[in-house]
């Protein structure tokens, strides 16, 4: 429901605040000659120009990088320092040089346009093939070779009998674009410093409170408890919205500065050039199969364009956290290597994006797969199915480390296949080849991580008027957290859920420890420990049951909101109880607990039907089917949004959404909503959904993530599909994404060359 009373960075002013605008680098790699801003500061209503020499000054650190662990031949991650605007050198179009600070905005703009900046200008690389080879200009001296982390996983050694001893061997080359986040609100930040106590309060959208003030204390050498975050409505995270950016450095420091508030809103432009992008990958694999299409083992390669620097989730997203956790997917896999090279690029840095990763690994594999098909001439179907893991292969420890907890790969298989009528496919086919147009199909399993990455920190306290208050460092972003997690509580305690309150990043909020929402972690890290938070309120209220009713606690049971005495009609509820005592200071039911939680293993089985106008490249998703096990689910229509919202961030990488560069100048292509592809309601099918949950041992509530699935299944279910379709025009090989002319071209190429 649209009520009109969401309320974004936008929405936040702080008395007496005023307004930046930043100045951007127009070249993709050149050095800094000299920066003149003498003009800008002489504008009336100008109040200061910062710049990366006065962020020098302070003495900060870069933005750190979630890569701790080694690479190959005990290498660690390489992360050059960066803050918040461009010190000697811009390494991307759209690169923060400096940052104007006026009365209004437009004066701001205004200025920018007078601060001179001289360059030098420098080789450039905008894929990271050209930037490992040899002479290439490094991007930042300290790392003359441009490579940022060369990491490898699995056994080379055990890998090579597999493919020596293979009868078939399949092997393709696939590219993954780079596309956009895109929330709703652009990148925005407003900091308000107070000399008083050295203290900052930073209103920003963001994924994680705790995470951003920690990433400022290690940045600043503040401690975290200096920082006071409000983040009101995010309008989507994505993965986009997850760590500081070099924008809210800046702006902190203008802050600082001026001694005023600074409130700095991105333009959509500046979302497109300057936040960081998703996907951006060249991705090779090779699959030995014995003579009955047994899977043998798995060789996989990874090129990643990191951009220019290292986001904070960027190189964990394209070794870790996607490729070796969910490597080998629902496949029984006897062996399986894999070496992942992170490049520096002169284009912008590249982050988790819906999916973080675990797109590219399914989008691979099930490519493999099909090639496997048409070259064994097994079934599709058949070879799947030759090769799923058995339900009861679950709990199982990968051939990578990871702990899958549970999963039904036949029966999410069967389902879909059910559901989309895959045998009636090639009736449907022909009437669409009577009607001049391509039809195809397409099916796609995964399963990825959710959960874990540290532990959680929740605290539950009686507010004014006896309401239950809950705090998490969960940050909403439209998962629907402020409905999930009252009701979590409430039906253990007994309580109305209008009686329980989602509270986030309040001045008065209690110190949490926690890393956010992000990687589908929500309910399972963040809800469970709020239950188990309830739990503890159950046992702490028996003796306060008791003493209300002159009883021993071990006399009092509890059930359904009621505490009652055996044998007797004595009895109290919890409601009362919390009503009783809130105006005391500390509520003697306020509680505070930690958890940690394993990861959880969400998987599924999708299938895409697509129709191609031949002679335009248009082309139609004419059905979805979606078949999920997200464990147990807490409630069904905030999952099938998030299902949604996935599969149409999917439906767009397939379709339409690319950031391009030009390759010799390094500027982007694709600056603005004229030029790049969003996806709209029209291109969003029929779709099925259906709950196929085995729930998850690892974790209390025994469920799943759902936030991700969307994203993960349907980019090689659509790819799979649109392949399919394009056969029988003769086309045997299209990178996404699969726009109109694209389509079109590849079909007439393929028709020229054929004579057609």
């Amino acid at each position: 429901m649209v009520t009109g009373r969401g309320r974004y960075t936008s929405d936040h002013h702080f008395d007496g605040q005023v307004a930046g605008f930043f100045v951007r680098a127009d070249r993709a790699h050149a050095r800094i000659v000299r920066i003149d801003v003498e003009e800008a500061k002489r504008l009336p209503g100008v109040l200061d120009v910062v710049t990366g020499a006065d962020l020098a000054a302070t003495g900060w650190k870069g933005a750190p990088a979630m890569a701790f662990f080694k690479g190959v031949g005990g290498s660690s991650l390489r992360v050059p320092f960066r803050t918040g605007l461009a010190q000697g050198r811009v390494r991307f179009v759209g690169e923060p040089v400096a940052l104007v600070v006026a009365k209004t905005e437009n004066i701001a703009q205004d200025a920018a346009e007078l601060v001179a900046v001289e360059y030098e200008d420098l080789a450039i690389y905008v894929e990271p093939g050209d930037a490992l080879a040899a002479g290439a200009v490094p991007l930042h001296e300290e790392y003359p070779d441009n490579l940022a982390f060369d990491y490898e996983y699995g056994n080379r050694d055990s890998t090579e009998p597999g493919f020596k001893d293979a009868a078939h061997v399949v092997r393709v080359t696939l590219h993954a674009q780079r596309i956009s986040g895109n929330p709703m609100e652009p990148k925005s930040c407003t900091a308000l410093y107070s000399a008083a106590d050295d203290t900052f309060e930073i209103c920003m959208p963001t994924q994680g409170a705790g995470d951003i003030k920690n990433s400022l204390a290690n940045i600043t050498g503040m401690p975290p408890e200096k920082f006071k975050i409000r983040s009101m409505d995010v309008g989507g995270g994505f993965g986009v919205r997850n760590e500081v950016y070099p924008e809210f450095l800046a702006v902190m420091l203008a802050a600082k500065r001026t001694g005023k508030p600074v409130k700095w809103l991105g333009t959509r432009s500046e979302t497109l050039s300057g936040d960081h992008h998703g996907r951006g990958a060249d991705l090779m694999g090779e699959l030995a199969l014995d003579a009955k299409g047994k899977f043998l083992a798995l060789r996989v390669e990874w090129l990643v364009n990191l951009g220019a620097f290292c986001s904070n989730a960027g190189p964990l997203i394209n070794t870790v956290a996607a490729p070796t956790s969910s490597a080998i997917s629902l496949y029984d896999i006897k062996a399986i290597h894999g070496r992942h090279r992170l490049v520096f690029t002169n284009t912008t840095p590249t982050t988790a994006y819906r999916g973080a990763g675990r797109p590219n690994v399914a989008y691979l594999w099930e490519r493999l797969i099909e090639e496997a098909a048409e070259i064994t001439g097994i079934d599709s179907i058949k070879l799947r199915r030759r090769n799923l893991l058995r339900k009861d292969a679950f709990p199982l420890k990968t051939l990578t480390g990871s702990n899958y907890d549970s999963a039904d790969p036949a029966r999410l298989l069967d389902t879909a296949l059910e559901a989309a009528d895959w045998d009636g496919f090639k009736a449907r086919r022909k009437a669409a080849q009577k009607k001049g147009k391509l039809r195809g199909l397409g099916l796609a399993l995964f399963l990825e991580p959710s959960g874990g990455m540290g532990k959680e920190q929740v605290e539950v306290r009686v507010g004014s008027g006896g309401k239950l208050e809950l705090y998490s460092q969960a940050g909403p972003s439209g998962q629907g957290h402020e409905t999930v997690f009252p009701v979590l509580v409430s039906e253990v305690l007994g309580i109305p859920e209008d009686r329980i309150e989602l509270r986030y990043n309040e001045p008065t909020a209690p110190k949490l420890v926690g890393v956010g929402t992000f990687g589908s972690r929500s309910l399972i890290c963040h809800g469970a420990a709020l239950q188990a938070a309830a739990k503890e309120i159950v046992e702490k209220g028996k003796k306060l049951a008791a003493t209300e009713l002159e009883v021993a606690p071990t006399d009092v049971s509890f059930d359904k909101g009621i505490y009652r005495v055996a044998g007797t009609d004595l009895s109290v509820s919890m409601k009362v109880l919390i009503e009783k005592r809130w105006e005391q200071p500390t509520h003697p039911l306020d509680t505070n607990i930690m958890f940690d939680i394993a990861f959880a293993y969400p998987s599924g089985a999708h299938i895409a039907e697509v129709e191609i106008d031949p002679d335009t490249g248009t082309s139609a998703i004419v059905n979805y089917i979606a078949a999920d096990d997200c464990g147990n689910i807490v409630n069904h229509k905030l999952v099938e949004g998030q299902l949604h919202g996935g599969l149409m961030q999917g439906i767009g990488q397939v379709i339409g959404e690319h950031i391009a560069y030009d390759s010799d100048t390094g500027q982007l292509l694709s600056g603005t909503f004229m030029d790049y592809f969003m996806p709209k309601a029209e291109n969003l099918s029929p779709i099925t959904l259906i709950d196929c949950g085995v729930p998850s041992p690892f974790n209390p509530l025994g469920a799943k993530g759902a936030g991700e699935a969307g994203a993960t299944g349907s980019v090689p279910a659509l790819a799979n599909a649109y392949l399919d379709a394009l056969k029988a025009a003769g086309v045997k090989k299209l990178e996404m994404p699969y726009s109109p002319h694209r389509v079109w071209r590849a079909i007439h190429e393929a028709r020229s060359a054929k004579g057609d």
